[in-house]
């Protein structure tokens, strides 16, 4: 088979286009190259949809946190310290077990023991622990002249929030934020180690990086093919994060803008 064959049939294999069967031997570098490129299409879904929604609950967990009323604070608290004190991978592990025995008493849940919304869910509660963390500790930092400031303007209530403090603890927790994206995506690879199944051996990048692996004997050459696909997915979110940043700075002089951020380990 050319590579151009061979992508017209696995390009899309792990969302259930093209070929069926995974080839059994005869391996080429083509071939592991294109599955895994396709397995990282689920990465890129498990990732953007967990960050897209823990941000927002990330942001009212945290609000949470800054309150002042026992009953907002300390779910907030609990909830935090509950999914950043315990491994991602248990907690997929515990997750498709409690979803199976869900199912048995409600068969509404008979979703969530698939990847795509199972796993899914667990990286969208862990993702929205960590970063609410990361914007809690924005709200503290948030200047009391800006809210002062705020104040003598007349800003109070969901106004001064949405005009001062929350473009201000973005600003913040930016640098941050762009770390915990970057393990996010990174964390994806877990959904088919654990206890989540691959319908039809349709799975993550990972999935076919470990079938190569297995199969060939030979680990080095598709866990750095793997690699080199989350060094890429890397570059993309720094660069788009890059953009935000500078797009939520652009009211400040041109060289007092906060740097890119680095990849500092957070976890």
């Amino acid at each position: 088979m050319s590579c151009a064959e061979i992508f017209a049939d696995y390009a899309l294999r792990s969302i259930g286009i093209g070929e069926r069967l995974l080839p059994r031997d005869n391996f080429t570098l083509c071939h592991q190259v294109v599955l895994i490129g396709s397995g990282l299409l689920w990465n890129i879904y498990f990732g953007t949809l967990a960050l897209l929604s823990g941000f927002f609950l990330a942001t009212a967990i945290a609000l949470g946190k800054a309150s002042k009323t026992p009953a907002f604070r300390l779910p907030a608290t609990w909830f935090i310290f509950v999914f950043r004190g315990s491994p991602l991978f248990i907690q997929f592990f515990f997750a498709y077990f409690l979803f199976l025995s869900l199912k048995q008493i409600l068969p509404v849940f008979a979703p969530f023991t698939a990847a795509w919304l199972g796993a899914l869910t667990v990286l969208f509660l862990n993702t929205a622990a960590y970063s609410a963390e990361i914007f809690y500790g924005a709200l503290l930092s948030v200047p009391k002249g800006d809210l002062d400031a705020a104040d003598a303007f007349g800003f109070s209530g969901w106004r001064k929030f949405r005009r001062i403090t929350w473009p201000t603890m973005l600003r913040l927790a930016w640098p941050a934020y762009t770390n915990e994206a970057i393990f996010l995506f990174h964390a994806t690879t877990l959904v088919y180690f654990s206890g989540f199944p691959a319908w039809q051996q349709r799975g993550d990048a990972l999935y076919y990086a470990r079938y190569f692996a297995d199969k060939t004997f030979n680990p080095f050459v598709p866990y750095p093919i793997l690699a080199a696909y989350f060094v890429l997915l890397t570059l993309v979110i720094i660069a788009i994060f890059g953009r935000m940043n500078t797009r939520l700075n652009r009211h400040l002089p041109q060289d007092t803008h906060p740097k890119r951020p680095r990849m500092t380990m957070m976890r």
